[in-house]
């Protein structure tokens, strides 16, 4: 005896007691919302609001507050002085992103990560 398609209430068509394909889908759909919690709750470590910024200028900027957390220089990363106020410095994180630090004599302190359009616009530290 052939065994014949029946359609489920989603309109899917298959031989089994439930849609595999809809099955499938809302496995996937807990994976991403498990995911995005877990991405989400990185964040509450962070010595600074990054919750707002891109996942790529995240990771980079994590990455460059640990190494300013660890003495490193902050001009391996390309970070200058400001000329208006010395105690600031701007870090490239991307070409769009700056991270603003503030020197306390041995120690370089992150402040914010700010859009480069932001940061032309006003001066940063003040």
């Amino acid at each position: 005896m052939a065994r014949r398609k029946k359609q489920f209430p989603c309109g899917h068509k298959g031989y089994g007691q439930t849609c595999h394909r809809c099955a499938q889908k809302e496995e996937d759909r807990e994976r991403k919302k498990r995911e995005k919690k877990s991405w989400e709750a990185t964040f509450a470590h962070d010595a600074i609001d990054l919750s707002e910024l891109p996942k790529n200028v995240v990771i980079k900027a994590r990455h460059i507050i640990t190494s300013l957390q660890q003495q490193q220089d902050y001009r391996q990363f390309r970070g200058k002085r400001l000329r208006h106020d010395r105690f600031v410095i701007s870090i490239p994180v991307t070409r769009n992103y700056r991270l603003i630090c503030r020197d306390h004599g041995n120690l370089v302190i992150p402040e914010a990560v700010i859009s480069h359009e932001d940061y032309n616009v006003c001066k940063p530290g003040s």
